[in-house]
Parts: C-alpha cells; sequence; structure tokens
C-alpha cells in the first residue's frame, strides 16, 4: 500500500533546473578556451579532470549507489531517482564530451595521432573505448535517464515499462565500466611513455 501511495505521489514541479545547463555550457567553455590556448597544461588538467569524474561518478554510481537503491523501498527509490536524474542528465553527457574531445585535441599536439606501430596500437584502443563510451552513453543511457525520470514523474508510472529499461541501462553500465577500467591502463601507459 505504500509503495502504491508514493507512486502516486506527485512528481516534483520542475524536471530541468537551468542552472545545471549553465554549468555544463560554462564547463564546455572552459575546454574550447583550453583547446585554442596554448597551455599543453590546461588541455591535460581539462582532460584528466573530466576523465577522472566521469570514470569516478560511473565506478561510484554503479558499485556503491547502484546496490543501495536496489534495497531502497519504492517511494525511497522514486524520490532519489527523480533528484538524481535531472543532474545526471546535464553531467555525465557533459563530462563524456569534454573528456572525448579534449584528449583528441591533447593527443593531436602531443603527437600521438602520428606514432607508428606498436604505439599506434595504444592510440587506437583509446579511440575506440572512447568512441564506444561515448556512443553508449549519449545514444543509450541519456534517453534511458530521460525516459526513467519521465515515467516517475507520472501519476501512475509504469513500472514494467521501467524496470525493462533498467536491466538494459545496468548492463550497459556494466560494460562502460568494464571498457572505463581499460582506459585507465591505456592512460597509463600514455603517461610512462609510448
Amino acid at each position: 500500500m505504500a509503495a502504491e501511495a508514493a507512486v502516486g505521489a506527485p512528481a516534483p514541479a520542475r524536471l530541468i533546473n537551468p542552472w545545471h545547463l549553465v554549468w555544463a555550457l560554462a564547463a564546455i567553455a572552459v575546454m574550447i578556451a583550453a583547446i585554442v590556448s596554448a597551455s599543453l597544461w590546461a588541455l591535460n588538467f581539462v582532460h584528466a579532470l573530466a576523465g577522472l569524474m566521469w570514470t569516478g561518478i560511473d565506478l561510484f554510481m554503479g558499485f556503491v549507489v547502484g546496490p543501495i537503491l536496489r534495497r531502497l523501498d519504492p517511494p525511497a527509490r522514486r524520490a532519489f531517482t527523480l533528484a538524481l536524474m535531472p543532474r545526471m542528465i546535464f553531467l555525465m553527457p557533459t563530462l563524456a564530451i569534454i573528456t572525448g574531445t579534449a584528449g583528441w585535441y591533447l593527443a593531436q599536439r602531443i603527437g600521438y595521432l602520428d606514432v607508428g606501430y606498436p604505439q599506434r596500437a595504444w592510440v587506437v584502443a583509446a579511440l575506440v573505448i572512447i568512441a564506444i563510451l561515448t556512443v553508449q552513453g549519449l545514444g543509450i543511457l541519456l534517453p534511458t535517464n530521460l525516459r526513467v525520470c519521465l515515467e516517475l514523474r507520472k501519476d501512475s508510472p509504469d513500472l514494467a515499462r521501467i524496470g525493462a529499461w533498467m536491466r538494459r541501462y545496468v548492463r550497459v553500465v556494466a560494460m562502460q565500466g568494464t571498457m572505463q577500467v581499460l582506459m585507465i591502463v591505456i592512460m597509463a601507459r600514455f603517461v610512462a611513455g609510448l
């Protein structure tokens, strides 16, 4: 009965907070400034910070928040999700875009895009992984976040539909976590020198 009452509870008044868009655009502006500057340090800093945040948040969500959320009763899970998703809709795509874009320009400036075999294999592996992560994030995870958030805002959300979306979401997040750990291995190789 409590779950039914919570499902019928009113959703928050506003899905999108304009300030989330403002700080996302500000972060992208910082990335653009680092790209157009002559500072290799600034570009490396932006790339490393965004990459660390993206990977750290993904792993934290998967290994800490996810298991806790599964144990919460439906009203608490709904409230948490409705508070978290509007932020994640802006945060994770912004970090993914900044990490990949800054990484490309950094690799170009350092000369990693011009290395020969066998070092080129490390560069290709990084490019393939970042492409997969970005496509999955923007093409699967972001739309799923939006669908779940919009469905939960309804007076009577379709919990079976949400469950189906979340099962696919969890599989994709697990794959992303694995690829992000592989990316850390590759980045460690880059730092040690190709």
